[in-house]
């Protein structure tokens, strides 16, 4: 079953009446990882904000688990769907653990206290990013890296069926980039949707399944990773000389000289 359907949208800003997303049509489907490629300015956040109901398309229709995706409530969505932001800086005295504890918010009704259950998932999201070191530590001290690590904490301790993920290695280095890869394929095992932007075609080949490749709003490519990422679709893309290496199982992308 598809987890998202895109049925012909369109995203327009009011303020310029520029198109930000133009007809794109696209079934993400359930249980896999779908990576969403584009250079800077392709519409990638645009469409996470549709994704996540936090803006309304003018023309077309967004499917959720079969259903219109404006049918659901926001609690519904908040159980369903996790994001993992580009970028979400705390203004508060948080710890990590506190941070991380904010994810079981969708299922605390009535202002129920968190439960036993609630602390254990917590604690084992921060396990899992590799930072139950740093529970106690306010969340103001720590580095860019640790805190988009603490971003993938909070949604695992959520637990949603559908995870978003914002340009998720930006900020991060090889180790850590490496451990968010291990875990990204580690959700899939367990039957998680996650659905990545980037403008990173290492990214992709490390985690995709899929790939919808969009540029200026429109897409241009989508399929099968193996079939998709070619040198020829990612020199279109980003319009520049770009070719792929097999190696070891795995694409290598590199310029051309």
């Amino acid at each position: 079953m598809n987890a998202f359907t895109l049925k012909d949208i369109t995203y327009t800003y009011t303020s310029t009446r520029q198109n930000a997303l133009r007809d794109l049509s696209f079934d993400f489907p359930g249980g896999k990882v779908t990576v969403i490629l584009g250079p800077n300015g392709a519409g990638k956040s645009t469409l996470m904000d549709l994704l996540l109901s936090f803006r309304e398309a003018q023309r077309g229709e967004i499917i959720l688990f079969g259903k219109p995706l404006k049918s659901y409530t926001k609690q519904e969505l908040g159980s369903l769907i996790g994001l993992v932001p580009q970028e979400e800086r705390s203004r508060f005295a948080f710890t990590a653990f506190e941070f991380t504890l904010f994810g079981r918010a969708p299922y605390l009704h009535h202002m129920k206290s968190p439960q036993e259950e609630d602390y254990r998932a917590a604690e084992a999201a921060l396990d899992m990013v590799g930072m139950s070191h740093l529970a106690h530590r306010p969340v103001g001290q720590l580095s860019g890296g640790e805190h988009q690590l603490l971003l993938f904490a909070r949604v695992l301790a959520q637990d949603p069926e559908v995870i978003l993920l914002d340009e998720p290695t930006s900020a991060l280095d090889p180790a850590n980039t490496s451990r968010i890869i291990d875990i990204i394929n580690l959700l899939k095992r367990k039957g998680k949707t996650l659905i990545i932007t980037t403008h990173d075609p290492m990214l992709a080949s490390e985690a995709a399944d899929t790939l919808l490749m969009i540029r200026k709003g429109e897409l241009l490519y989508s399929g099968d990773t193996s079939e998709i990422l070619t040198g020829t679709y990612l020199t279109q893309l980003y319009d520049t000389p770009l070719t792929t290496v097999s190696y070891e199982d795995r694409i290598l992308i590199t310029r051309k000289m």
